[in-house]
């Protein structure tokens, strides 16, 4: 038989205690803390700068009448008035597109890809408001800066998931508060530009090929606004109120008509039914510009 370990080996009663104490801390931390992101958030720049939706006119959809108070996030136009609105017949879904073969860099695209927006008719009064407006996306760098007038809303873009598919949790936490008020702008200004565009949405890439379009004609700027009701955290906020749009009428070859299912993802309208739309043609296009020379964080 083995003789008994020396007593310094053998832990006493009172140090078995303690270690198992701080094992059950440990494990009780690791229950409650929650666990690091799997993806960091982008700089609000990052995220702006390589932002490009290809809209694309779909199936008329009528939703119930919903009244919606529209609040300005970007401080440029902060000294706007808050606007009452109420939902209108959806004509365009916009969804995430790389631009001639130029893939938004890793971590940025896990966000971009699920950027998806069901755009609604809205009216309201003209805000009557002169921006100067330069491109951000490095492809369009050349297209030179320009002065517009903010006019009357046209459109609510609000975020949607797609047949079910739902972004990362960390992902969701970000594109569900991307909400888009688009004015009609004048002076509609051709930009002349050939472009091939390419899907980045999953559920889409395979489905729509990647084309060829031709950028005319500027026709609004789409900027963002906090839907009332809504709580967004203030680090998301510090992304998506730089998220300005400027919408081009594009021409593009005819698809293959794509049914899907739309989801809303923001809590304000999360109780909304599921809509059936039909994507049928390519008719805009919307890049990420910066207004009066303020250009996104980052």
């Amino acid at each position: 038989m083995q003789p008994p370990a020396p007593a310094e080996r053998r832990p006493t009663r009172r140090v078995r205690r303690a270690l198992s104490a701080i094992v059950g801390l440990v494990a009780l931390v690791f229950l409650v803390t929650p666990p690091v992101s799997a993806v960091a958030l982008p700089t609000p720049l990052q995220l702006v700068s390589n932002l490009d939706l290809e809209c694309f006119k779909t199936s008329p959809y009528q939703p119930p009448a919903v009244g919606l108070t529209l609040r300005h996030l970007n401080p440029v136009l902060s000294g706007l008035r808050s606007e009452q609105v109420t939902l209108g017949q959806r004509d365009q879904l916009c969804v995430p597109v790389a631009k001639n073969g130029v893939i938004p860099p890793d971590g940025v695209l896990d966000f971009i890809r699920f950027v998806d927006l069901s755009c609604y008719r809205v009216t309201g009064p003209a805000a009557n408001k002169p921006l100067v407006l330069s491109q951000l996306n490095p492809v369009l760098r050349d297209v030179p800066r320009k002065q517009i007038t903010l006019n009357r809303p046209e459109q609510l873009c609000v975020p949607v998931a797609k047949n079910g598919v739902l972004p990362p949790a960390e992902v969701l936490r970000v594109v569900s508060h991307v909400d888009l008020l688009c004015y009609g702008a004048t002076p509609n200004v051709p930009m002349n530009r050939a472009l091939t565009l390419q899907q980045l949405n999953p559920v889409l890439v395979g489905k729509i090929p990647t084309a060829d379009v031709r950028v005319s004609y500027s026709r609004q700027l789409c900027v963002p606004v906090y839907k009332g009701g809504d709580d967004i955290p203030a680090d998301v906020l510090e992304i998506v109120r730089w998220i300005d749009l400027e919408k081009y009428d594009i021409t593009a070859r005819a698809i293959t008509p794509v049914d899907l299912a739309l989801r809303h993802l923001n809590p304000v309208l999360a109780r909304l039914p599921e809509e059936r739309a039909t994507l049928t043609a390519a008719v805009q296009f919307g890049v990420p510009v910066a207004k009066d020379g303020r250009i996104p964080p980052g």
